[in-house]
């Protein structure tokens, strides 16, 4: 065989391989988002509050999702939101679906590259792009999300910062 159709031969291979981990059978075993699993306290500052909420994790649907529960501390609870999230190996990208109380028109789905310990997530709505930077630090085991809008002239604006610590 001549070294082109080596490689289209090693190309077709990897790119089946990358496929056949998604989808049925395929897993979602990932070494940032695996230290979500678990109970949280989620401490979240917006609009010059800082709010109180819990939060939980864990594996669902065969292991293909991380289901992140939200919930404000409220009783009954002012906010609530179910994160699914995922991640492509065909496409090489994280995914969120983010549904929340706000209904049907506000869940959206975010999809994002790992940079080191952190994986932002970008959504497309109507009015704009909003973000939502999940990062993990090994040291503190502690994550933060940095949500943010972006106004019309392209500048990002911060919505609201989230502090997760794990519950004892």
């Amino acid at each position: 065989m001549n070294r082109r159709t080596l490689l289209a031969l090693a190309l077709t291979t990897l790119a089946s391989l990358a496929i056949a981990q998604d989808g049925r059978g395929g897993r979602f075993d990932d070494d940032l988002f695996s230290n979500l699993e678990g109970d949280w306290s989620l401490t979240r500052s917006i609009g010059g509050k800082e709010l109180n909420n819990t939060a939980s994790a864990t594996w669902v649907l065969q292991h293909q999702f991380l289901l992140l529960k939200m919930r404000d501390a409220s009783i009954p609870s002012r906010y609530e939101a179910d994160i699914y999230i995922g991640y492509s190996h065909a496409r090489a990208e994280y995914v969120a679906h983010w549904i929340d109380n706000f209904g049907a028109q506000f869940s959206a789905v975010g999809r994002g590259k790992r940079n080191g310990n952190s994986v932002e997530f970008r959504f497309e709505y109507p009015d704009g792009p909003f973000f939502n930077t999940f990062a993990w630090d090994p040291e503190t085991k502690t994550w933060s999300c940095h949500l943010q809008s972006v106004a019309k002239d392209g500048t990002r604006k911060t919505f609201a910062r989230d502090t997760l610590t794990r519950r004892q």
